[in-house]
């Protein structure tokens, strides 16, 4: 059974994760800077969360500049993330949620537990979900989130 995706209003699960270099992230250190960008993928290297990272990467100085933090979490370890990250040149940082508790908190969890969903979240400073966007195979309405987003701030 799928976990119910979070909907709008509802408080995000805090959680710490990796990232990269094995260094801990804790969603509330972060909320206390800003709001968060928080996007959930299936699987580095493969053709659509490439894609995506990229794209993510590229509006992703302006998301700074507007005081917004952008994390990537799927279920590859902390190795795999920094060699995605190296091989796109990404500027941001990426969780690794190998157990996927924090992937089944938000509501990512695909069928039978063997697919993570394509899901993004902005998370306002109060903890509480600001919008979301769900598209397994296009990357077209994260990206949109991420610029209004932008135009928001």
């Amino acid at each position: 059974m799928m976990d119910p995706m979070l909907k709008v209003g509802d408080t995000a699960p805090d959680f710490t994760l990796p990232d990269q270099n094995g260094q801990p992230v804790h969603l509330a250190d972060l909320l206390h800077k800003g709001p968060v960008l928080l996007y959930f993928y299936p699987a580095d290297f493969t053709p659509v969360c490439t894609k995506e990272a990229c794209a993510f990467s590229a509006v992703e100085p302006e998301l700074h500049r507007a005081g917004v933090t952008l994390l990537g979490v799927s279920p590859q370890d902390s190795a795999s993330h920094s060699r995605f990250r190296a091989r796109h040149q990404l500027g941001f940082s990426l969780l690794a949620d190998t157990e996927k508790r924090v992937i089944k908190a938000y509501g990512c969890d695909g069928l039978l537990g063997l697919m993570v969903q394509r899901v993004t979240y902005l998370i306002g400073r109060d903890g509480r979900i600001l919008e979301a966007a769900k598209a397994i195979f296009s990357v077209a309405p994260h990206l949109a989130l991420a610029k209004k987003t932008l135009s928001s701030s």
